[in-house]
């Protein structure tokens, strides 16, 4: 049988204390017992709730309209939400999805609600299966990328994709409403990010989706349930009390768990604040003594978000586009990945590692992507000797470059261990300046150097729709038969004009 789950928002508050037999008890103020003049008491508070940063982030998601959406975000966003879910299917294949999902099988009661990538006949509760939907969605690094770094996508489309599930047929959102959720949590995360310039570096202390990814989720989730203003406030809140994940566990089997956690913890946090629950007004501001959002981030100075009016608002992805991967890895294997295929297209007939004398990479350091022989395929995805030789050996890189088959091969082995890096000083560990430089020194002397400054996939270079539609076709079809392939492709294009986004759950 199956139970649809309806969560209504409760509007009953506290209207006063009670004593312990139920009857009323007079409170007088902390400023009158204290003997504290109240103007005082006022001034310390700071500013009144609804003139706070976290007040104005509430309001805009609360606010916002489908009409504020630029034909430029909706078409980008549209592109995302193909391409995340391309990413999803195909990870739905791997070891990393397949622990969790039968996690969540053996592990929980059974519940008929919303759906998993590429299983049919499998269904979740709707938290349940937003995390195992983001870690197929990051199994294999495979998703978008953002400037600041954080992968957005991966921590918001499963979360809405459940709630959407979730809601009774006849209260299904319009597939403009879906989409203006997404931007609403893509929105949240890339303005949450601009408040610390540490956040426009490759990250060293925790992974960024994990956090503001959490929040972005929240926040979308919250907008698809019609919270008002104060609720999408306290969800914000809430949704920082489940954040953060140590960058240690990177190129490891538990980092796709970041992506999952963000969608499913994102979701329950406004699930949550549906039911009444709070958290600090204050969870965006700088308050000093007290760490809010700024426990993430040692320079984070926090704006206020302005509430739509009638000119619109300006999204960041209207400025910004997206970054989208060609291949399975880290986003900062794509420059090195490049420049090594720019030397390859140099080599001269057949090529043998026994040509070979030293390759030498310059590229930013960054410890966690500096891995001279990956043990596994999470190391190799985060690794920029690996990409630079399989790039070398074969032209590219591919889904196929991380089988086991592929890490084995002695040619590749023989590269790695000629491999020398150095680390520029104009070369930050930052998405949007770095480079990746490649030179091969051959046994007979020559030197061939390769250099990629902004590699196709890019914000700056952004992949065409043709090349992100082959791109979804191979992956979808790992999982679906090329017919439904082609209707999501149709489908996610015209998701702005369908009444009803059940046109594209059932796909799923």
């Amino acid at each position: 049988m199956t139970h649809t789950k309806v969560y209504h928002t409760e509007q009953n508050y506290l209207k006063g204390a009670r004593s312990e037999n139920g009857s009323k008890k007079t409170i007088r103020p902390v400023w009158a017992v204290r003997g504290l003049h109240k103007s005082a008491v006022e001034a310390l508070k700071g500013p009144a709730p609804e003139d706070t940063v976290t007040a104005s982030y509430g309001k805009f998601i609360s606010q916002v309209k489908p009409q504020n959406l630029s034909s430029v975000v909706l078409h980008r966003s549209k592109r995302m939400v193909l391409d995340s879910i391309g990413v999803g299917l195909i990870g739905s294949t791997t070891d990393v999805f397949e622990l969790a999902l039968q996690h969540c099988l053996h592990m929980y009661a059974p519940d008929d609600i919303s759906s998993v990538y590429g299983h049919k006949g499998t269904r979740l509760s709707p938290t349940l299966a937003a995390f195992v939907n983001g870690v197929a969605t990051h199994s294999m690094d495979f998703d978008d990328t953002w400037h600041p770094a954080t992968h957005p996508s991966g921590a918001v489309l499963p979360a809405v994709l459940a709630l959407s599930d979730m809601m009774p047929a006849n209260s299904k959102p319009s597939g403009l409403d879906f989409l203006l959720a997404f931007n609403i949590g893509i929105e949240i995360q890339g303005r949450l990010m601009r408040f610390s310039n540490e956040a426009n570096n490759i990250p060293k202390r925790f992974h960024p989706p994990s956090v503001v990814g959490t929040m972005g989720s929240a926040a979308a989730c919250a907008r698809l349930l019609s919270l008002d203003h104060s609720q999408c406030s306290h969800a914000l809140a809430i949704a920082a009390s489940l954040s953060g994940a140590p960058m240690a566990n990177a190129a490891t089997q538990s980092k796709p768990l970041h992506i999952g956690n963000a969608s499913r913890l994102g979701l329950e946090a406004a699930l949550l604040a549906s039911r009444g629950l709070e958290g600090s007004p204050l969870i965006l501001d700088a308050v000093a003594g007290v760490a809010g959002f700024n426990a993430f981030y040692e320079d984070y100075v926090p704006q206020p978000l302005e509430s739509p009016n009638d000119d619109g608002h300006l999204f960041l992805l209207e400025e910004q586009d997206m970054g989208f991967k060609r291949f399975p890895a880290h986003l900062g294997m794509h420059w090195v990945a490049d420049a090594a295929a720019s030397v390859h297209k140099l080599l001269v007939g057949t090529f043998s590692p026994a040509q070979v004398q030293n390759i030498l990479l310059r590229v930013p350091k960054s410890k966690y992507i500096d891995r001279p022989f990956p043990d596994s395929e999470h190391e190799a995805r985060h690794s920029f000797q690996f990409n630079a030789c399989s790039a070398l050996l074969d032209g590219e890189v591919t889904v196929e470059s991380f089988s086991p088959a592929a890490m084995s091969r002695p040619d590749l082995l023989a590269l790695l261990s000629c491999v020398h890096v150095e680390y520029p000083q104009d070369n930050p560990a930052n998405f949007n300046s770095m480079y990746g430089e490649v030179q091969v020194t051959l046994v007979g002397g020559d030197i061939l150097k390769g250099r990629c400054d902004t590699f196709y996939g890019h914000w700056r270079d952004p992949l065409t729709n043709e090349s992100l539609r082959k791109k979804f076709r191979n992956n979808a079809g790992a999982v679906l038969p090329p017919e439904k392939v082609e209707r999501l492709i149709d489908v996610v294009e015209e998701l702005d004009r369908h009444k009803d986004c059940r046109v594209l759950l059932s796909q799923l």
